[in-house]
């Protein structure tokens, strides 16, 4: 059920958030509990998210919702205000997702784990063989030349080549960037498409390609009702893990009011809200997330140790590392 928004809300709180946060499902509660107004501005990336508040004002914005792994480098630039770990449920989330190397700096807290799933590859059951699928390098192979859709997010792509390549993800450097951009390229010449979310999602559930690679549940899951056929699996050479977190700005005059926001989406109606956004699913950082039996079994609720054993962090990166990422990553796009 929707819960209308107060017309006339006393508060507003700025978000700069991913699609999956947008749901009046998701907002409706808090806003009708605290008599407040959620404004927020959809963005795909860190880098996204950046060049927003580049063009804004301090105080413009109060809550972030972020790719952990970035947790260092925007506390690093002051943008994120400490947070004290006893507000938020850090005993009922996971200790690999709860990780001080993606939530904290020198022992201070900046990030709260949210919500947590799998780029690998997803794929049609009935076009793509499972037994291809158990394989990384198989979205390379010249038989499913125009059958490959492609994540557009430079981070998964980029680190999931790079275990296709027998790489460390989380150890990359300047001299692994030659072998990584020459595969993507030649991925990129095997694939049908590069697109966004929606892009890709719609291109697999329609049949126009019968493989994503950087694909997982949040591909999956929301359309398991609607088209059975849609699967991904996790490689023998690994996946990559992306995990999504919130802070608070530190320029922000709603503090208390953004923390309220983080706590909300910590709870266990909150996490199984979030979970299961009608923007795209994923796992629920907090384990009391209220879920039924039927999303559990989509979300594969009791594979989640195994594939969080099998699966890596996005990188942690510097600045210029990343934009060194970034610079290759649009070579690769415009690479014919």
């Amino acid at each position: 059920m929707v819960v209308s928004t107060p017309a006339f809300a006393r508060n507003t709180l700025d978000v700069l958030t991913w699609c999956d946060h947008e749901d009046p499902a998701l907002l409706g509660p808090f806003e009708k509990a605290n008599d407040v107004k959620v404004n927020f501005k959809d963005i795909d990336s860190t880098a996204a998210a950046l060049a927003v508040l580049g063009q804004s004002k301090p105080g413009d914005w109060d809550v972030l919702v972020a790719d952990e792994t970035d947790t260092g480098r925007l506390a690093g630039l002051g943008l994120l205000a400490p947070l004290d770990a006893k507000d938020f449920p850090f005993g009922d989330i996971p200790t690999a997702i709860a990780s001080p190397k993606l939530t904290s700096v020198n022992g201070v807290l900046y990030s709260v784990p949210e919500k947590f799933g799998y780029n690998t590859i997803a794929y049609n059951k009935t076009t793509f063989d499972a037994a291809a699928a158990a394989d990384i390098n198989s979205p390379w192979d010249p038989k499913y030349k125009g059958r490959v859709a492609v994540y557009d997010y430079y981070v998964p792509e980029i680190e999931y080549t790079a275990i296709a390549l027998g790489m460390n993800p989380e150890k990359l450097t300047d001299a692994d960037l030659p072998a990584i951009k020459a595969k993507l390229i030649a991925l990129k010449q095997n694939a049908a498409m590069v697109g966004d979310v929606t892009t890709v999602q719609q291109a697999l559930a329609t049949g126009a390609v019968d493989v994503l690679f950087g694909g997982g549940e949040w591909v999956t899951a929301g359309l398991a009702h609607d088209n059975p056929n849609l699967n991904y699996t996790i490689p023998k050479q690994g996946g990559v893990r992306w995990q999504q977190g919130l802070s608070v700005f530190a320029t922000s005059q709603k503090k208390d009011l953004a923390t309220k926001f983080i706590q909300y989406i910590l709870s266990p109606e909150g996490q199984g809200k979030l979970a299961t956004s009608s923007c795209y699913w994923g796992m629920p950082a907090n384990s009391k997330a209220v879920l039924t039996d039927d999303q559990k079994t989509i979300l594969r609720w009791s594979d989640q140790p195994t594939y969080i054993k099998t699966t890596f962090p996005y990188l942690q990166m510097t600045p210029d590392f990343d934009k060194k990422l970034q610079a290759m990553w649009a070579e690769v796009l415009q690479s014919k």
